[in-house]
């Protein structure tokens, strides 16, 4: 699989100056099967920053039945995925990756913000 990021059609909003989230081809593929299988299928894809964890900040990745007023919407191949304003902060030139190795298999995020992760690599701090 490729994984080379793939850059995202902005449905609403404005990107900033500085590139957004991007997903891998192996992230579209992996969250478009999981979406497949949903009743009823999703909108699209919601991705943040919520505080917690070990060092401050940690990602989060839910299925979203439609955008809040305040995101950002970007479609990867038909894609939706949804950015709230306070987690596009964070995740200016963010990739995310799906990654499947013999001990496990998940969704890894590269993110060029991120000063220092806790020991489990489940949080961050900018």
């Amino acid at each position: 699989m490729s994984s080379a990021a793939v850059s995202p059609e902005v449905v609403v909003g404005t990107p900033s100056s500085n590139a957004t989230v991007t997903l891998t081809p192996a992230a579209i593929a992996k969250v478009k099967e999981i979406m497949a299988t949903q009743n009823p299928v999703p909108a699209g894809l919601r991705i943040g920053v919520v505080g917690g964890g070990c060092s401050g900040f940690q990602y989060s990745m839910s299925f979203e039945n439609q955008s809040g007023m305040m995101d950002k919407v970007y479609k990867f191949e038909e894609l939706k995925v949804f950015v709230d304003a306070t987690s596009a902060m964070y995740l200016t030139n963010c990739t995310v990756d799906y990654v499947e190795t013999l001990e496990a298999a998940g969704f890894k995020f590269e993110n060029a913000a991120v000063k220092s992760t806790c020991g489990c690599g489940s949080s961050f701090s900018v």
